[in-house]
C-alpha cells in the first residue's frame, strides 16, 4: 500500500475535479444586454439578462452605471426590477461623449447588495454625431463607482461567453497537461535507450506514449465539444486544432512505424529516434506556431490564457489537483501497458 499511494491519490483527485467542478457554483454575471448599440443624446431603456441572479431581493438597492473608463461613468437614472434575472435600466445619454472619437465601447456595471457587483465587460457601442471634450461636456460622464458589494460565497468566474461550459477547463485543459508530460517522460526513455540499449526503456518509452496519445484524443474531444458551445461548431479550422491534430498524427505515425518492424532492437532503435523528433515538432505545432498567428483559442494569437476572470484563485484549488490526478492516472496505465508489453515480449523473444 505504501508504494502504491499515488495510484490511490490519482482518482481521488480526479473524482474530487469533477464533484468541486460540477457543483460549485458560477457567480452572478450578465448573459445578454438589448440594446447593445446606442448613440450620445438619446433615453435608452436597457433590458438586463442575469445568470445566477437574485435582483428581486434587492430590489430598491440596485445600482448600475455606463462604464468608458476609469475616470468616466454614467450612473442610470432609475432601474426597474421585472424578477431575479431580468432588469430595465433607464440611460439618459448627454449629447457628448468625455472622448474624441465617433464612438466608444462601455461596459455595463450592476451593484446588488445580495449578488456583489457584476460586469457585462465592453458589450456596448456608444456613438456620437459630433465630438465635443470641451470642459464640463461630459460632466455626467462623472458618477463615482463606490462602495461596490462583494458577495461572500465559494463560485467560479462567469463568462458571458464561456458560461457554465467553463467547468470544461478541469477536464480538457489538465488532459493536455497529462498528455505533455507523458510524452516528456517517453523521450526521457527513448533517450536512454539510445544511451544504454535496455529494452526497458523503449517499453516504457511505447507504453507513455501510447497513453499520453489517449491523453491528446481525449483532450482533442472535450475542446471539439467546447467549441461547439463557444464558437458555433466542433471544428472550425483554428490554427490551435489544426496544429494539435497534426502533432497527434505525427505521434500515431509512431506506433505505425513500430507495427512494421519485427526485430526488436532495431524496433526499439529507430523508434527512439523517430520519439525524439516527434516530441521536438511538438513545441512549435502547439506553443510556437499559434503564438504567431490570430486564433479563437485563449493563449494564441495575443489572446492571454488563464487570465484573473479565466481560472481565478477558486479554479485554481480544483484545475491544478485534475492535473495531477490525470498525470497519476496516466502513469498508472502506462505502468500497466508495460507490464503487458514485457509479458509479451518475453512469450515472443523469450527477454
Amino acid at each position: 500500500m505504501k508504494k502504491n499511494w499515488w495510484k490511490i491519490l490519482g482518482p481521488l483527485l480526479v473524482l474530487y475535479s469533477f464533484g468541486m467542478g460540477l457543483l460549485t457554483p458560477l457567480k452572478t454575471g450578465i448573459s445578454d444586454i438589448r440594446p447593445q448599440f446606442i448613440s450620445a443624446g438619446d433615453t435608452v431603456k436597457m433590458e438586463v439578462t442575469g445568470y445566477n441572479s437574485f435582483y428581486k431581493a434587492a430590489e430598491g438597492q440596485l445600482r448600475a452605471w455606463l462604464k468608458l473608463d476609469q475616470e468616466h461613468a454614467l450612473a442610470a437614472q432609475a432601474i426597474e426590477v421585472k424578477d431575479d434575472r431580468h432588469l430595465v435600466l433607464h440611460f439618459v445619454l448627454p449629447p457628448h461623449l468625455p472622448q474624441d472619437a465617433d464612438q466608444a465601447d462601455a461596459s455595463l456595471l450592476i451593484d446588488s447588495p445580495v449578488d456583489g457587483a457584476h460586469v457585462y465587460p465592453g458589450g456596448i457601442r456608444i456613438s456620437q454625431k459630433k465630438t465635443n471634450v470641451a470642459p464640463g461636456s461630459g460632466a455626467a460622464w462623472n458618477a463615482p463607482i463606490e462602495k461596490l458589494h462583494e458577495k461572500d460565497a465559494i463560485t467560479f468566474p462567469f463568462r458571458n461567453i464561456l458560461g457554465e461550459t467553463i467547468r470544461n477547463t478541469y477536464y480538457h485543459v489538465p488532459m493536455w497537461f497529462a498528455m505533455f508530460l507523458l510524452f516528456i517522460g517517453a523521450l526521457v526513455h527513448s533517450i536512454n535507450f539510445l544511451r544504454r540499449k535496455d529494452l526497458k526503456n523503449d517499453r516504457w518509452a511505447a507504453a507513455l506514449t501510447t497513453t499520453g496519445l489517449v491523453f491528446g484524443a481525449m483532450g482533442l474531444a472535450t475542446g471539439a465539444m467546447w467549441a461547439t458551445y463557444t464558437w458555433g461548431e466542433p471544428w472550425s479550422g483554428d490554427v490551435k486544432q489544426n496544429m494539435t491534430a497534426i502533432g497527434l498524427l505525427i505521434y500515431g505515425a509512431y506506433f505505425v512505424l513500430r507495427f512494421a518492424i519485427e526485430d526488436p532492437e532495431r524496433k526499439a532503435r529507430i523508434s527512439a529516434v523517430y520519439n525524439i523528433f516527434a516530441f521536438s515538432t511538438l513545441i512549435p505545432l502547439l506553443y510556437v506556431i499559434p503564438k504567431l498567428t490570430d486564433s479563437l483559442h485563449p493563449g494564441a494569437g495575443g489572446n492571454i490564457a488563464f487570465g484573473s476572470e479565466d481560472l481565478d484563485n477558486t479554479m485554481r484549488l480544483v484545475f491544478y489537483p485534475a492535473i495531477i490526478g490525470w498525470t497519476l492516472i496516466g502513469l498508472w496505465a502506462s505502468q500497466l501497458l508495460y507490464r503487458m508489453n514485457t509479458l509479451r515480449e518475453k512469450l515472443l523473444w523469450g527477454h
